[in-house]
């Protein structure tokens, strides 16, 4: 095998052995099903960590400026999954809501946020709507991910917990999923 078809044939290999599903076409979307692992965060989205500045967590306190911006998240649990895809990364394309600028504390610098499009399989087939939750690194102040976690909003799941496998959906005009070493673009 030589040329594209050896680079088809090991992409579809890598996918393969890494729970990453063939891409799913619905309509006018283009969806990538890929597989992670439940992973601890910081505790500061949902206010577990208990830091004071923040009192019932980051996302609680964001809402209100989302919803005045046009972005309603109040059907969704106040706090992320994170949800490690080791070892893929990701690479914002175009995502469903960028807000630039965003002073939702006075205990921290303005920050960027995108959110992009997702939508997570549960076991027995129950799809559940969502968004990966991205404040940019470039303006965050503190509380960094590592390049493979992607954190979700979405509705509570009920007996979720560390070191479960969690399957989604990204919409691939939003999201681009990468090999660590950027040469397997899935």
């Amino acid at each position: 095998m030589t040329g594209l078809r050896w680079v088809y044939a090991r992409l579809e290999t890598v996918a393969r052995d890494m729970n990453v599903a063939d891409s799913i076409d619905r309509g006018l979307t283009t969806w990538t099903r890929m597989t992670g692992t439940v992973v601890r965060g910081h505790g500061v989205a949902s206010g577990f960590c208990g830091d004071p500045r923040f009192p019932g967590g980051t996302i609680a306190l964001q809402k209100p400026l989302f919803r005045s911006l046009g972005l309603n998240l109040d059907r969704f649990y106040s706090g992320t999954i994170n949800l490690s895809v080791a070892p893929f990364i990701f690479k914002l394309k175009q995502a469903r809501y960028r807000f630039r600028e965003l002073r939702w504390t006075d205990k921290a610098a303005a920050e960027d946020f995108s959110f992009i499009d997702c939508r997570v399989l549960q076991n027995g087939g129950t799809q559940l709507d969502g968004l990966i939750y991205y404040p940019h690194p470039e303006t965050k102040p503190e509380h960094f991910q590592p390049p493979d976690i992607l954190e979700i909003l979405t509705h509570r799941i009920h007996g979720l917990a560390y070191g479960d496998r969690l399957t989604i959906e990204v919409n691939q005009t939003q999201i681009q999923i990468l090999g660590r070493d950027d040469n397997l673009g899935i």
